[in-house]
């Protein structure tokens, strides 16, 4: 698709010229993007020149600007090849997955995890794309990580997925009833509507994936399930997907107890955000305990996500970044001031 061609100029040597021939099936404005938005982002994020004539594409730099800004468009290619689309956001991460990893945005952004109700659910970073392939390699994976990386999202596309392939016989999704510093005993209303907003974002996402005239359906079925991870003890769990949200609001205790669920033919995908407890003070967390119990173990895998694998607001990425300083920082001063406590040594 692409032709690297290396100019002869006397000045500046250091300086080449490369050549990208778009295929006529694909209009450039899907790949620039309209008023040229797209081709904005890449300009911004090198240095080499980009001149666009009808469907060729001339780059000029240095030699490893020029050859990383051909590889990007035929990445770029390869997406609308395989029927994705191409948006700013998309571009940035495809730029940022070509600088920081080995990842081929193409493979990345490609991979088509769920379609539903006229859209398909993808990864849209490199480690979106290893921890949905761990799932599909591991029995029991956990997905650690800040709030706004797709830990859960990814876990239900991929289980709903699974439930339609037949490859499971129903879907439990399970949250502890602790957050935020609130206690059951202290909210109004019945049980179940004390009960409901811990789960509800679980129903939100499950309304994405499904046509929500069969959730009901499912539900009655048995099909799904949605309930505390209190409703979990004394069972065992086969055939099923099973994904516990929220654990780091779990105890060691408990997350015993919900692993110890595993049934034959079940999944397990556990998610949380270490950072984010809200236990009560002297309570450990049971995602923080497990990571140093079950790291060895095999077919269990622990999938890392960080502030580079947001999926929301950009301001999202830069807010856990801040927090992630904000906390360093504190850490350090309260070694420092144990340090100071207890005086120098003789």
């Amino acid at each position: 698709m692409s032709e690297l061609h290396e100019t002869r100029r006397a000045a500046p040597p250091s300086r080449t010229q490369a050549k990208v021939l778009i295929p006529d099936e694909y209009p450039m404005v899907s790949l620039l993007g309209s008023r040229d938005e797209l081709l904005r982002v890449i300009e911004g994020a090198f240095r080499a020149d980009i001149h666009v004539r009808g469907n060729e594409i001339t780059i000029t730099g240095t030699p490893d600007e020029s050859g990383a800004v051909v590889r990007l468009f035929e990445e770029l290619v390869e997406v609308l090849r395989n029927g994705g689309e191409l948006s700013p956001d998309a571009v940035e991460r495809s730029i940022a997955m070509m600088k920081m990893t080995s990842e081929r945005p193409a493979e990345v952004l490609s991979l088509d995890i769920l379609s539903s109700r006229g859209r398909t659910i993808r990864p849209k970073t490199a480690n979106q794309k290893r921890y949905v392939d761990a799932i599909d390699k591991h029995t029991v994976v956990f997905g650690i990580g800040p709030a706004g990386t797709g830990k859960t999202y990814l876990a239900m596309a991929k289980a709903v997925r699974a439930l339609q392939e037949k490859k499971v016989n129903r879907i439990i999704l399970t949250r502890p009833a602790v957050e935020a510093g609130e206690r059951l005993g202290f909210l109004p209303g019945t049980l179940y509507e004390k009960i409901d907003p811990y789960l509800r974002p679980l129903y939100d996402a499950l309304h994405d994936m499904l046509d929500p005239e069969t959730i009901p359906k499912l539900m009655a079925a048995g099909t799904i399930e949605v309930a505390p991870l209190a409703y979990m003890r004394g069972r065992t769990l086969n055939d099923a997907f099973i994904i516990l949200d929220e654990a780091q609001n779990t105890s060691p205790e408990q997350m015993k107890m919900f692993l110890t669920r595993l049934g034959f033919g079940s999944k397990i995908v556990v998610t949380g955000d270490i950072t984010q407890v809200d236990l009560p003070s002297g309570t450990e967390s049971g995602l923080r305990v497990v990571q140093g119990i079950l790291s060895d173990i095999r077919d269990i895998h622990f999938a890392t996500l960080t502030s580079v694998d947001v999926v929301r607001h950009r301001l999202v990425s830069d807010i856990v970044d801040a927090y992630g300083r904000y906390d360093a920082e504190k850490q350090q001063e309260l070694k420092s001031v144990n340090r100071q406590q207890r005086g120098p040594r003789r």
